[in-house]
């Protein structure tokens, strides 16, 4: 009798569902917009894809564009690197010391819930230009993902390995860098994946409310003067580098963790390998056990 399991796709036909939604997507707009469809949703001041298309061939042919981009591009690197050594930094402190943990711990969770794009009038009273008050606002959105992550996979982390590390002589230096560091490795880059798209959100919102240049700027700018094909060419720019920056952001994390141990994939048929289960550990003889001394807290 059979297992009852479906057979997984293959990648070619996976690839081409891929390239297929995005392509029904854009079809099915276009014949909304060129039929100037009105029941529930208006579809008739929408431009077409075609419009959209022939202004984003326009634009991307002009200096203004490339600067635009430029200026968001540096904003969202500057602050998301700051962002991403101050989360990993205060996580990693919060969750292994008592008094970053009494210190920190009130103080994030009282400003966590706030939106980042609220601190704006706080980035314009306390910064002197309103490029350093973007980057702040940028740093703002993605240091909380990345510190939570951070602390919960350090948190999560065995203590075994911790154990015998000390047991062995090993510094608590050694054991942050050679230990908590790389295990909490998949969480801080969880993290930084959430928190490089929360980062976009922000930096485009800041840039439309104060920005002088930018892509967030420009949308804005294209809806105050009814250029709509214009704010669809400032959309599908923002959507397309937001999902370049996630892709390398998640592709480096890959790179970074290869050498831990991935779990089978699902549905592992032909052509595909299963990881192969790890051997159970042998029994401890009782008479040769050693016992590990307890773990001190962190002052």
């Amino acid at each position: 009798m059979g297992t009852g399991r479906r057979a997984a796709p293959s990648p070619v036909v996976r690839r081409l569902v891929r390239i297929a939604s995005p392509l029904a997507a854009l079809g099915l707009w276009q014949l909304l917009t060129s039929l100037d469809v009105s029941l529930w949703l208006r579809f008739e001041q929408f431009p077409t894809v075609v419009e959209v298309a022939s202004a984003f061939a326009d634009r991307v042919g002009t200096g203004a564009y490339w600067q635009d981009l430029g200026h968001s591009l540096r904003r969202i690197t500057v602050g998301f690197l700051l962002a991403a050594v101050l989360g990993v930094a205060a996580g990693t402190a919060v969750a292994r010391s008592r008094w970053a943990a009494d210190v920190l711990g009130p103080l994030v969770e009282a400003v966590r819930p706030i939106p980042a794009i609220a601190l704006v009038p706080v980035a314009i009273l306390l910064l002197p230009t309103n490029e350093q008050g973007i980057v702040f606002i940028t740093c703002a959105a993605a240091l909380f993902p990345v510190l939570v992550s951070t602390r919960h996979a350090v948190r999560a982390l065995s203590p075994v390995w911790e154990e015998a590390v000390l047991t062995m002589g090993g510094s608590r230096a050694r054991v942050l860098f050679s230990v908590v560091l790389p295990g909490a490795l998949p969480g801080i880059f969880g993290g930084l994946s959430v928190g490089i798209g929360v980062s976009w959100i922000c930096v485009i919102s800041a840039e439309m409310i104060s920005g002088e240049y930018g892509v967030g700027y420009r949308t804005w700018q294209d809806y105050t003067v009814v250029d709509y094909p214009g704010v669809f060419v400032g959309m599908a720019t923002i959507g397309a580098l937001g999902w370049l920056t996630s892709t390398a952001v998640e592709t480096l994390g890959r790179r970074v963790t290869a050498w831990l141990p991935r779990p089978a994939e699902r549905g592992a048929g032909p052509g595909r390998t299963a990881v192969a289960p790890a051997p159970a550990a042998p029994a401890r003889t009782p008479s040769r056990s050693v016992s590990l001394p307890e773990k001190e807290p962190v002052p």
